[in-house]
């Protein structure tokens, strides 16, 4: 089969190789799907850099751990029913070597779920990481009707998908946005404020969108650098999902400030989540992708041979929406 592996941590142009592997066999409990589409997320690109530094130990990796594809073959225990469904992959490339960048992928049956006949095999590579991510944060702590959720980076890749699942679900959306088009973008996606982040009081404008009431939780997308902002508009017993801190990666926290208000810190990572947290987005993916109400943003699809480019598009932090390799 074709696919992108690399042998060591480097430059996406130095380390990406594109040719011949062995194409994979579904064993027990997995199914064989040729893919059409992988996606491209910011944690594959760190991997590729070293940020997991024993992941080569094996041997090369086939990078990447979401996508999209038709089931070939299944194994023993896969009912055989399901070769020739369209299903969306994720954690293809997680405690494992190898992942969606490539022709063929064998996985375990249950991160094979179906993809809806109205979604293409494009947004099937946005699902797993994006979407799934922005699922847990929004639902980890229970329903969020008639709350008040700020989702810091709303035109972001998990945070516009987040939006929608808080406003979908009957929350008042608050997003920030540093300009007019991702404002928009936040708009058409379910926020009822954007506030600017970059504003020099972004607590007062924050405030200021509540009518002065504190918000009950916040999606955030930068832990650290958000941290005393958050404090200040969270109410007691507020939460904070967070799934990245790039600009703080190890950010000093207000005990007492904390303490005082009874802050619930929840880190999220999909890889991490509970099974049944799983399958609860799993479950509520299909409905919204069967009823048309998820939005897409594919920002680049980009062909399998130029995987390195794919990887160079993600570093450059600018790209807003996803970006997807269509592997045929």
């Amino acid at each position: 089969m074709r696919a992108a592996w690399f042998e060591e941590f480097g430059a996406a142009q130095d380390v990406l190789q594109v040719g011949e592997r062995d194409s994979p066999v579904a064993g027990p409990g997995e199914v064989l799907v040729r893919m059409a589409t992988s996606g491209v997320n910011p944690s594959d690109v760190k991997k590729r850099a070293g940020s997991f530094p024993d992941l080569l130990d094996n041997g090369f990796v086939i990078p990447n751990s979401d996508g999209a594809g038709v089931i070939e073959a299944a194994g023993d225990g896969v009912d055989a029913s399901r070769i020739g469904e369209r299903v969306w992959i994720y954690q293809a490339q997680y405690a494992r070597r190898l992942g969606t960048a490539a022709e063929y992928v064998a996985i375990d049956a249950a991160h094979a779920p179906q993809l809806p006949d109205a979604a293409s095999f494009e947004v099937g590579a946005c699902l797993g990481i994006p979407v799934m991510t922005a699922h847990r944060c929004v639902f980890a702590d229970g329903d969020v009707a008639g709350q008040t959720v700020l989702v810091t980076g709303g035109a972001g890749r998990v945070g516009h998908y987040a939006v929608q699942w808080a406003s979908q679900a009957g929350a008042t959306v608050i997003a920030t946005a540093s300009n007019n088009d991702d404002k928009a973008v936040c708009i058409a996606a379910g926020a009822a404020h954007v506030v600017n982040h970059r504003d020099d009081d972004v607590v007062g404008s924050i405030m200021e969108a509540t009518s002065g009431s504190p918000v009950d939780r916040i999606v955030d997308v930068e832990f650290g650098g958000n941290l005393s902002t958050s404090i200040e508009v969270l109410r007691i017993g507020g939460t904070i999902a967070s799934y990245a801190s790039t600009q703080v990666p190890e950010p000093k926290l207000p005990f007492f400030k904390m303490m005082y208000k009874d802050v619930t810190v929840r880190m999220v990572i999909v890889y991490a989540m509970p099974e049944a947290a799983k399958d609860h987005a799993v479950a509520d993916i299909e409905k919204a992708l069967s009823a048309g109400s998820l939005q897409h943003r594919i920002a680049h699809t980009v062909p399998l041979g130029e995987i390195a480019r794919s990887n160079e598009i993600i570093e450059q932090g600018t790209v807003r929406g996803a970006v997807v390799l269509t592997i045929d």
